[in-house]
């Protein structure tokens, strides 16, 4: 495997990163701050340990891997923080259901959506990553 080539696909967006990080950080605020209401005991906590949760996906997601010494697992590395942040969100969405009262509730699912469309954006760096991983699997078939 090209190291360069998989330092350059492994490179986060700045933009991106400012997007999802304004958007976890606008979401934790209202997750914490607002006025959400549950009539089920211990949802708004839940739903609170989800959302940061999904900061700490985050994270993993824009740490620059270089502490992980052989390029195909920084691959693995970065799809499999990918596919950890997708699913605490699918988590938050969850917890969100449960949601049913609160002067903040829609503010805190228009917030939500925003950061679901923000993580969206990571789709054609999975795409590149798994090509990568797949023709390293396949190279060394051959």
């Amino acid at each position: 495997m090209d190291a360069d080539e998989i330092a350059g696909a492994l490179a986060i967006d700045p933009a991106w990163e400012r997007a999802a990080r304004g958007g976890w950080l606008a979401l934790m605020d209202l997750a914490v701050w607002a006025d959400l209401r549950s009539s089920r005991m211990g949802a708004t906590a839940r739903l609170r340990k989800r959302v940061f949760e999904v900061g700490e996906r985050l994270k993993s997601v824009v740490a620059r891997p270089d502490w992980i010494p052989h390029p195909r697992e920084r691959l693995k590395n970065a799809l499999a923080s990918a596919l950890h942040l997708r699913r605490c969100l699918e988590d938050v969405f969850s917890a969100a259901q449960a949601l049913d009262a609160g002067a903040d509730r829609d503010a805190f699912g228009a917030r939500l959506g925003d950061l679901m469309r923000v993580v969206e954006g990571l789709a054609p760096l999975e795409k590149r990553w798994a090509e990568l991983l797949d023709a390293q699997y396949r190279e060394d078939g051959d």
